[in-house]
């Protein structure tokens, strides 16, 4: 040899922090060869060894496959090309990574059953395009057919849109609220109250709050200042209230009228419906919804007590 410092493999190990036996390993198939031979046999490796070990063990901690390494350190290929082939890899692996933590989650915090874990496993590992037919469907279920222009609008506000990127919590969002759209009494629970809504517009014309925003603005002061929705105080909202509604669908105020928003508050008052919007928002990044639990539990227990209703 020349006169090059050269290094045994104990010699790299100890520079390296690499243990001798994957060092001769990795010469052994030809990726960081010897230089030559000592007196004595043992191989000898030149100063390249050195920075070309650096390189193997970073693209081995990378997760590189030796094959691909050897083609790197031989540039048969190119890093960049290698790295940003791996990266996506990576990156698919990481989303279902983070798919799968995130039915675990949802399983351990509900005590799922196997079936549940199932369902769940497989909406969460559903591809773009199946979920936006999935989501379709559900809404098209609530609103298909019912001739309200207002509803294209409503619609897209209650459609999820998870981001190519999501976070873990939009992912358990996400696997949540698709599981809500299969739920056949959700679906019809909605369809009701979009029908109550058509029903209220018809004939009237111009753009008109549903019966729960109407009362929600009536109702939000008597919350805030703790009144009995049964006590006598509360007589002037109520009515307040109720006049509102007759406006809005162009009926008379008069008990059928009570009657009938009851109605409309009974089936909005879904704990799913609020669940859904909630687990929308997060999905979609938007601000936490307003719970409208507080008023629609107020207002129904206020037209309760001022029963009977003919």
């Amino acid at each position: 040899m020349d006169g090059a410092t050269y290094y045994s493999i104990g010699d790299l190990a100890r520079r390296t922090g690499l243990p001798v036996k994957t060092i001769r390993f990795w010469s052994d198939r030809g990726i960081v060869p010897p230089s030559g031979r000592g007196p004595t046999g043992h191989r000898r490796y030149g100063p390249a060894a050195l920075a070309r070990l650096e390189l193997v063990r970073t693209l081995r901690e990378l997760g590189v496959d030796l094959p691909t390494v050897r083609r790197v350190v031989e540039r048969e290929v190119g890093l960049p090309e290698v790295a940003a082939a791996h990266a996506d890899a990576l990156a698919t692996q990481i989303r279902l990574l983070r798919l799968r933590r995130a039915v675990l989650t949802v399983v351990a915090r509900r005590g799922s059953t196997a079936a549940q874990a199932d369902l769940l496993h497989r909406l969460a590992g559903l591809a773009e395009a199946e979920r936006r037919r999935l989501v379709d469907e559900f809404l098209d279920a609530a609103f298909a057919g019912l001739a309200e222009p207002g509803f294209a609008g409503i619609r897209r506000s209650l459609t999820p849109e998870l981001p190519d990127d999501p976070t873990d919590e939009q992912v358990e969002a996400w696997v949540e609220l698709a599981e809500l759209t299969l739920d056949a009494d959700f679906r019809a629970g909605l369809r009701r109250v979009a029908e109550q809504h058509a029903a209220d517009r018809a004939g009237v014309p111009g753009v008109r709050r549903d019966a729960v925003a109407v009362v929600r603005e009536e109702v939000a002061a008597a919350l805030a200042a703790g009144v009995d929705p049964a006590a006598p105080g509360a007589d002037g909202i109520v009515a307040a209230a109720t006049s509102r509604y007759a406006l809005l669908c162009g009926r008379p105020d008069d008990a059928g009228l009570r009657r009938r928003l009851l109605d409309r508050l009974e089936a909005a008052d879904d704990p799913r419906r609020e669940r859904y919007l909630r687990l929308l928002s997060v999905v979609n990044g938007w601000p936490a919804p307003e719970s409208l639990t507080p008023v629609l539990d107020w207002s129904i227990r206020a037209l309760r007590a001022r029963q009977p209703l003919p």
